[in-house]
């Protein structure tokens, strides 16, 4: 069954620019009442790869004390905002945030400012700075802070960078600046003077939130003078807000890992923010700090590969150039992404919210994102970051069948293979030292039964129906109750081969503290009915990785009406009180055959041939009735007799359980000759099962398939083989 997926994406792109997330709280919205998920304001935002954070003020090497001395230095020492936007048109960013107005800077104003209270420049960098990016394409954004507690960081005993009796004048009234409240009434005068002198400017982005504002409406008012101002917030995911900005957190695995615990998932726009000198006082100290290449730009990719926007941050030292270490990384990545640009811009992060590949963990060591265009979705690239051991690649298809995969770079063909649900790219020997991208062209999507077709109901929860709705603005949440079942009524008996489950996007993938841990699924059951009434035994059990995109849980191939996944848990831990038991679901899905399966497969169990070891049944979640336990001796292992209607290559798949920590390879022969090596990589549990894809080219008629074990420690579990 083959469905076109070229329809999904403008029908998914009018419905989003046509709701805001208050029209959609029946149906359990993706952001916070009144935040608007779409918006021409925000297009700018949403085409964009990320930004240029950067930073400078009174504080900037070699750093200034009086106002007198800092304009000085602005004004005669060659400060050039056109410098700036070439550094961010190296780093392929298409916005500048200009953190002047910074607490830890000095509360800097880079404008001829009307309002006492802080330093400001009478040279107007602001507005030569939005005149330099706009000449070039590009929008500048104005940081903003709420926050006064720096305002003494820096200087002697007595002295502060704000000044209350300058500001308590001009105001008629006595306002100390160094209180959150009357510092919040001095930004909110300067957010007012900014908005009417600078209508070119692309928006603000603010450092959290002060009570002043919301409570003056400060954020009303800019949406009524300036509604094409955007508004983005640090760490605060204020609903008015047009979008929510996370500081890339540190500590994840691997280091470029996906940014954060967002606070909000996709369709929401985020953007993670990440200092590229990843040590030391950076933004202010004078030094020349080295940037980690291999992560900034990981950082980038991953970004790219979630839908994240990345606000890179550097600082304008002397004369307001870079230091030359922040140069030099401008530098390198102005040449290296320009072959690889395709991939990035115009895409959405592939195996979320747009369908696509696989992202996160997978062969041999393996990991990186994917990522989908956003005009064809049947153009895919798969950048991998961490490279696997060998010269093989498997991502899970997602149900692409695919026609062509290519090296990006240097335009070689890759040789590909698809089984069971999994693409294998092979004889791949030529790694980039940060990316190496793969470009994968399919063929529509098939082997889904379309959701549209069948009832899903839930056993707690709201709107179930939001989990195959089809659109990613909705989602399924269980109202933080496990166990808990999905259910699935397929209105006939259908074949059944797999489920597809797209969780939500606010979790870290893996336990960082006790206090931030994955809300993913963790243990699970599947059930199958005729009925919908009599269950029976589950013919699937297992865990489910705490990764992230989409995930799959493989099926014993059979016939039912109706399906149930019942949920018993997630990772989170009642530690973590913000997603213990938290379980949201954009989308879930039931496949009926794995992509490119062509007919559905014959099954050749394992208990049925023959097999060098016992037969079992003591690990739950096997196919038929037990499995092949192979001796724990080299050559042990089991031989099916196949057969094949004509002559031809062929794609296998084995269906086994590995429940140790380290593979158990066996080498695969078919009618006496070996065809290869099959690793056979841990599954995480003996009851968690998967399939492993065998290319064999096989005879006309009966075909001896025999795997055998090539360490003392015999093979894994095998349960059975699907042609």
């Amino acid at each position: 069954m083959r469905s076109s997926s070229r329809l999904w994406r403008p029908l998914v792109a009018l419905l989003a620019a046509t709701l805001s997330a208050a029209a959609l709280l029946s149906g359990t919205p993706a952001t916070k009442a009144n935040a608007e998920l779409q918006h021409p304001r925000q297009e700018f935002l949403r085409q964009a790869t990320g930004g240029l954070f950067l930073h400078w003020g009174m504080r900037t090497s070699p750093g200034y004390t009086s106002c007198s001395a800092w304009e000085n230095a602005v004004t005669a020492g060659n400060w050039d905002p056109a410098y700036w936007v070439r550094e961010a048109q190296k780093l392929h960013t298409q916005y500048l945030v200009l953190a002047t107005f910074h607490s830890r800077l000095g509360y800097a104003r880079p404008w001829p400012s009307a309002i006492p209270g802080s330093c400001h420049s009478k040279r107007d960098i602001l507005k030569e700075t939005i005149d330099a990016a706009t000449a070039k394409g590009l929008k500048v954004i104005l940081y903003m802070t709420d926050d006064p507690q720096w305002h003494a960081e820096g200087l002697p005993a007595g002295k502060s960078w704000l000044d209350s009796a300058a500001y308590s004048q001009y105001k008629g009234k006595s306002v100390d600046l160094s209180t959150r409240d009357g510092f919040g009434e001095f930004s909110y005068d300067n957010f007012v003077e900014v908005m009417q002198r600078y209508p070119s400017l692309g928006g603000f982005w603010i450092d959290n939130d002060n009570a002043y504002w919301e409570t003056h409406g400060l954020y009303e008012k800019i949406r009524q003078d300036r509604p094409s101002f955007t508004l983005s917030n640090n760490n605060e995911d204020t609903p008015i807000m047009d979008m929510i900005s996370n500081e890339q957190k540190t500590g994840m695995t691997p280091a470029y890992d996906y940014p954060q615990a967002i606070y909000t998932a996709a369709p929401r726009l985020i953007e993670a923010d990440f200092k590229l000198p990843s040590t030391g006082s950076w933004w202010y100290g004078g030094g020349d700090p080295a940037v980690d290449t291999k992560l900034s730009l990981g950082r980038l990719i991953s970004n790219t590969g979630s839908s994240v926007k990345s606000l890179m941050a550097e600082t304008a030292m002397i004369n307001g150039r870079f230091p030359a270490q922040q140069e030099q990384f401008n530098n390198l990545v102005d040449k290296y992404l320009d072959p690889i640009w395709p991939s990035i811009t115009g895409t959405s992060g592939g195996g979320y919210d747009h369908g696509g590949l696989q992202p996160g963990v997978w062969n041999d060591g393996a990991q990186g994102v994917t990522t989908v265009s956003s005009t064809d979705p049947d153009l895919h690239y798969v950048h991998v970051l961490t490279k696997p051991a060998g010269n093989t690649l498997k991502i899970r298809d997602n149900g692409y069948p695919v026609t062509k995969v290519t090296n990006l770079r240097t335009g070689a063909t890759i040789a590909h293979t698809q089984a069971a649900g999994t693409l294998t790219m092979t004889g791949l020997t030529t790694w980039d030292p940060y990316d190496t991208v793969l470009r994968v062209e399919t063929d529509g999507r098939e082997g889904i039964i379309p959701p549209a077709s069948y009832t899903t109901t839930a056993s707690a929860g709201s709107n179930p129906g939001n989990a195959t709705d089809g659109s990613y603005l909705t989602y399924w949440d269980s109202n933080k109750t496990t166990p808990v079942s999905l259910r699935f009524d397929l209105g006939q008996a259908k074949r059944i081969q797999y489920l597809g489950i797209n969780q939500r996007e606010d979790s870290v993938s893996y336990a960082r503290s006790s206090t931030e841990q994955s809300a993913r699924i963790r243990d699970y059951k599947v059930y199958v009915s005729s009925d919908g009434t009599n269950w029976g035994s589950p013919i699937k059990t297992g865990t489910l990785p705490s990764r992230r995109g989409v995930n799959f849980i493989d099926l014993p191939a059979q016939t039912a009406r109706h399906v149930r996944l019942e949920v018993i848990n997630t990772y989170a831990a009642s530690t973590d009180t913000t997603r213990y038991k938290r379980l949201r679901i954009d989308e879930a899905w039931v496949g009926t055959a794995y992509a490119g399966a062509g007919t559905p497969s014959t099954r050749y169990e394992a208990e049925s041939a023959t097999c060098q070891g016992t037969v079992d049944s003591d690990h739950t979640g096997y196919s038929g009735t037990g499995f092949c336990n192979t001796d724990n001796a080299i050559g042990a292992g089991v031989q099916w007799t196949v057969t094949a209607t004509a002559a031809g290559p062929a794609n296998l798949a084995i269906g086994y359980a590995n429940g140790t920590a380290t593979a158990r390879p066996m080498t695969i022969t078919v009618n006496g000759t070996v065809a290869g090596t099959q690793q056979f990589a841990p599954t995480g549990a003996w009851t968690t099962w998967q399939t492993a894809p065998v290319a064999a080219t096989l005879q006309a008629g009966a075909n001896t398939i025999t795997l055998a074990a090539t360490t003392a420690t015999g093979g894994p579990n095998l349960d059975y083989l699907d042609r």
